[in-house]
């Protein structure tokens, strides 16, 4: 089977590598649709994950179709369709410096267990959708950890797939007004596509003033912060975070779901003097098929995340369009049927 390999800084290799042999307790995956994700392009640039420098297998935003189970597995039949969680095995993350990746032939499914592992969904939910399932959890965690309740207005910076996906999360959550600051047009038009009930174009709009047009004054020990009770950092910049804290009014929450590249200061003052809550928020300890239901449901509105898809044989190509910013949204990976 040909499976994507990390061989070098800046060297990707689809290579030739043995079929997995299915243990007792296994299921193998004939992968369907695979998700690129901006970690990819990182694990590319430094040349692979220790401790498999040179040697990286990638994708671990993966869906597929059972091709064979082992005996002691159950649950699990050849031809369903599943969604897998790539973090089941802490010690051999699948795609994140494990042995295996899912831009690839095959994916053996170690210690198959339903609802753990991976998760069956129905024959007919596209493939590129399905492989949404890994992002779109990560998106729901961030969501979860801001503990919001449907009162709650709240603001998403950031749409690309994550910042999309949060909107769809906190509006599966309930919340019942949701705002998405971006800096292109089209995400923030895709961004009412999905549900978002405003959106700011925060390079051409004071972003703080329109939170306080949309969402109202809130109190604070200074005046001039928005009524906005949750802000998301889906995008990674400073500015966002020197935004939501001048905009943050007294009891709000900023969460962080963005990979930021450097150290960001901030002050601490209005932190303390607001009671301003900052947290961080990484994977998805529970998610991972907490979201396939909504997913599911609304598959039809997921499926307007992805922007690209681009067959397995020019993976190379899906890699480049991913790691260009701005080039797409969400680009995915398909495999043929054979």
């Amino acid at each position: 089977m040909k499976a994507t390999i990390v061989t070098g800084p800046g060297t990707v290799e689809v290579v030739e590598t043995p079929r997995p042999e299915l243990g007792p307790a296994d299921v193998l995956v004939k992968m369907r649709a695979c998700g690129v994700c901006g970690s990819d392009g990182f694990y590319i640039t430094i040349g692979g994950l220790p401790p498999r420098q040179g040697c990286t297998p990638l994708g671990h935003e993966p869906a597929g179709e059972v091709v064979e189970v082992g005996v002691e597995v159950t649950g699990i039949a050849v031809g369903d369709h599943v969604v897998i969680n790539p973090m089941a095995q802490p010690s051999n993350i699948i795609g994140n410096g494990g042995d295996s990746g899912a831009l690839a032939d095959y994916l053996l499914i170690e210690n198959a267990v339903r609802g753990v592992s991976l998760q069956v969904i129905p024959d007919h939910i596209p493939w590129e959708v399905a492989a949404l399932n890994e992002p779109m959890a990560v998106a729901r965690h961030a969501a979860n950890r801001c503990r919001p309740t449907p009162s709650d207005k709240v603001v998403v910076f950031g749409a690309g797939p994550i910042g999309l996906g949060a909107v769809l999360a906190f509006k599966s959550l309930g919340v019942s007004h949701v705002v998405v600051a971006d800096l292109i047009a089209a995400r923030l038009d895709k961004a009412l596509q999905i549900g978002a009930d405003a959106v700011i174009n925060s390079a051409s709009e004071d972003v703080v003033a329109k939170l306080i047009e949309l969402h109202g004054a809130g109190e604070a020990m200074f005046a001039g912060k928005a009524g906005t009770d949750i802000y998301l950092d889906a995008a990674g910049a400073p500015a966002v975070i020197d935004t939501a804290l001048a905009a943050a009014k007294k009891g709000a929450t900023l969460g962080v779901v963005a990979v930021h590249k450097a150290p960001v200061p901030i002050e601490l003052v209005n932190v303390m003097s607001n009671e301003i809550t900052i947290l961080g928020s990484i994977g998805y300890p529970d998610e991972i098929f907490e979201v396939t239901s909504d997913l599911v449901e609304n598959w039809e509105t997921y499926r307007l995340i992805v922007s690209h898809t681009i067959p397995f044989e020019n993976v190379d190509e899906a890699l480049r369009l991913a790691a260009d910013p701005g080039a797409a949204d969400k680009v995915v990976v398909t495999f043929a049927d054979s």
